[in-house]
C-alpha cells in the first residue's frame, strides 16, 4: 500500500490553474526529497519538478509551475498556472530520504516511494 498520496487533480480549461498536494503517512516530508512526475496517455513517464536542498523544474513548466513545502500541513505542493493541453496526464509524487545538502533531480529511479497518481486534464 502506497504511503504517499496525491490530491488536487481535476479538469480545467487551457490557461487555468490547479494545485496538487503530496502527503505521506508516517513520514516527515522535511527529511525527504520530493519529486513530481507525470505520464500522458501513450507516453513515457517524465519528471516535472522536485524539491530538496534545491528546486528543479522541467524546462517546459518553468515559470508556470511552482513547487513548495507546506510545513503547516506537512505536504509538498505543486501549483500549476497557465495550464496547457500538453500538461494533461496522471501526476505522481515520489519521495526519497534526503541527507543534509542533498540536491534533487528528476531521475525516477532515485525515488523509493510513489503515490497512486492523480489525473490532470486540460481541455477546452
Amino acid at each position: 500500500q502506497s504511503q504517499f498520496v496525491e490530491s488536487g487533480g481535476g479538469s480545467v480549461q487551457p490557461g487555468g490553474s490547479l494545485r496538487l498536494s503530496c502527503a505521506a503517512s508516517g513520514f516527515n516530508l522535511d527529511y525527504f526529497a520530493i519529486g513530481w512526475f507525470r505520464q500522458a496517455p501513450g507516453k513515457d513517464r517524465e519528471g516535472v519538478s522536485c524539491i530538496s536542498g534545491n528546486t528543479y523544474y522541467k524546462a517546459a513548466v518553468k515559470g508556470r509551475f511552482t513547487i513548495s513545502r507546506d510545513n503547516a500541513n506537512d505536504t509538498v505542493d505543486l501549483l500549476m498556472n497557465g495550464l496547457e493541453p500538453e500538461d494533461t496526464g496522471v501526476y505522481y509524487c515520489a519521495g526519497r530520504a534526503a541527507p543534509p545538502g542533498y540536491m534533487c533531480y528528476l531521475n525516477a529511479g532515485e525515488y523509493d516511494y510513489w503515490g497512486q497518481g492523480t489525473q490532470v486534464t486540460v481541455s477546452s
